[in-house]
């Protein structure tokens, strides 16, 4: 799925904040949505862009291309089960979330390596990874993550291995659209 209307502002958005950090280097998942957001918030920043597989979102396997609401109407609300334990209750044929983890540990400890000087990169990618990246750091069991919040083109600071600088940043994003983060409409 292409970027909303929405996630070209928020992407825009994630630039602004990133002219004031201005990473070394920005790495984003291949899926369109990532690519495009990293795509719009470098746009006229001169910041080199790697696509790795490594970063792209967890398989929903069975339920790709399905809504919420599809889901929910099959026969026991499948997507409660697996927000409520996303471990014991995976989507069928999806990629198990401890390959996901896996995955995510190599690809931030590969693009470390690539920046043994410690400067700062980007890395744009999807809540799932993202989070089971997250539940590594913080010690939490994988049936946790959905209880972690990572909003779109939010920014979460890591100083890997395993130091947790903040979750979920949105302060760029406020007012987004006349209407200020944390209150619903």
């Amino acid at each position: 799925m292409p970027l909303s209307e929405l996630g070209r502002r928020q992407a825009a958005r994630l630039g602004d904040a990133l002219r004031a950090r201005r990473p070394a280097h920005v790495y984003a998942s291949p899926f369109n949505r990532a690519r495009a957001t990293a795509e719009i918030a470098i746009a006229g920043l001169n910041i080199p862009l790697t696509l790795m597989d490594d970063l792209r979102e967890l398989s929903l396997g069975d339920w790709e291309g399905s809504t919420v609401d599809e889901i929910r109407a099959l026969a026991g609300d499948p997507y409660a089960r697996w927000v409520k334990d996303p471990v014991t209750h995976g989507p069928p044929g999806s990629e198990p979330l401890d390959a996901v983890q896996a995955r995510a540990l190599r690809a931030v400890a590969t693009i470390s390596a690539a920046h043994p000087d410690g400067k700062d990169v980007l890395i744009v990618s999807h809540g799932g990874f993202i989070s089971a990246y997250l539940a590594h750091c913080l010690g939490l069991s994988l049936s946790d993550i959905w209880r972690l919040t990572v909003s779109n083109a939010s920014l979460t600071r890591v100083a890997p291995p395993r130091r947790v600088l903040s979750v979920n940043e949105t302060g760029h994003l406020a007012d987004l659209d006349g209407i200020p983060q944390g209150l619903a409409p």
